[in-house]
């Protein structure tokens, strides 16, 4: 299994206690994570071992991606690990206080890439576009976050 890392970030004019609140209302991450619904499947979806599906598509094309959380430390971070037959690997969102106010969020991701060699091989094409769309919904946390 080849691992894949990636790690985004993005500044926001809020502070990390309401980063942290909008980022951990689960069913939420509609209004900023690109293409993303998420829920609480198990759990009180605050604390290690609660678990998360989120959908990520349009309409009933896309894929689910189910995790549990391994790290839970408000207002600075939640760790999952993904345990879906598609994405695997692990997850971390950090939000760090910013001198003068305000935050950086954090968004990285520890993947074992799926679909053998041919994973690997297309990796460096998707790689970019993944990234792109991570930011983007940093910046839409970002946002939401700042209202």
């Amino acid at each position: 299994m080849t691992h894949s890392r990636i790690s985004v970030s993005v500044e926001a004019a809020a502070g990390p206690h309401q980063v942290f609140s909008v980022l951990t209302d689960w069913p939420r991450h509609g209004e900023w994570m690109v293409l993303t619904r998420a829920h609480v499947a198990a759990g009180d979806g605050r604390s290690p071992g609660s678990r998360l599906a989120a959908f990520t598509g349009v309409g009933p094309l896309g894929f689910l991606d189910t995790m549990e959380i391994t790290e839970w430390d408000p207002p600075t971070t939640v760790a999952v690990r993904h345990t879906g037959r598609l994405v695997r690997g692990t997850g971390v969102f950090r939000v760090l206080p910013r001198e003068g106010g305000g935050s950086t969020i954090v968004w990285e991701e520890e993947l074992d890439l799926p679909f053998g060699p041919i994973g690997r091989l297309g990796w460096p094409l998707v790689r970019p576009a993944n990234a792109a769309l991570f930011r983007l919904s940093l910046r839409r946390l970002a946002e939401l976050s700042g209202r």
